[in-house]
């Protein structure tokens, strides 16, 4: 697909997938479903969830490696600082050609543009935290957080092809 159509896309997810509240139990339940997401399919994945700077949930399953967590935490900037999924950021960069470090006055150090993390939206509230994966290629971690976000959620939206 191309950057356009997975931008449409993303913010339809962006859209559709937002909490009537979210406390440490919702990120319980969606920590668990991405969890066990991740065991079905035998990948060494890190997962962390958090609002307002709080961890509310954060595991790894076998296999992760160290450099997940950085990860995370560029993917968590991301998130913060544009609202945004950090796929969805990354593709839009990558369709204007803009460069994403020099257009933000940013460190790649400190930021990742790459698919994981997602933001916790609460309607009425606004962005709250995020939840970040990291482990799979990037479209995959996007579309696994997705998943599980609509199963949490009881929502269908459409899926990056």
């Amino acid at each position: 697909m191309s950057a356009a159509d997975d931008i449409e896309i993303i913010t339809e997810q962006e859209l559709l997938l937002r909490f009537p509240a979210f406390d440490a139990n919702t990120a319980w339940a969606l920590g668990s479903v991405l969890r066990g997401k991740l065991l079905a399919e035998g990948v060494g994945g890190s997962i962390e969830i958090e609002t307002a700077g709080q961890v509310l949930f954060a595991c790894a399953t076998p296999g992760a490696t160290p450099g997940q967590a950085d990860w995370i935490r560029r993917k968590r900037n991301t998130v913060r600082r544009f609202g945004r999924s950090s796929y969805g950021v990354g593709r839009a960069y990558e369709l204007s050609g803009e460069d994403f470090e020099k257009r933000n006055a940013i460190s790649l150090r400190e930021y990742a543009a790459h698919g994981g993390g997602f933001p916790i939206h609460v309607i009425g509230v606004g962005v709250i935290g995020s939840v970040v994966l990291s482990g799979l290629p990037q479209r995959q971690d996007h579309g696994l957080v997705v998943d599980a976000l609509a199963e949490v959620l009881n929502v269908k939206v459409q899926v990056l092809g």
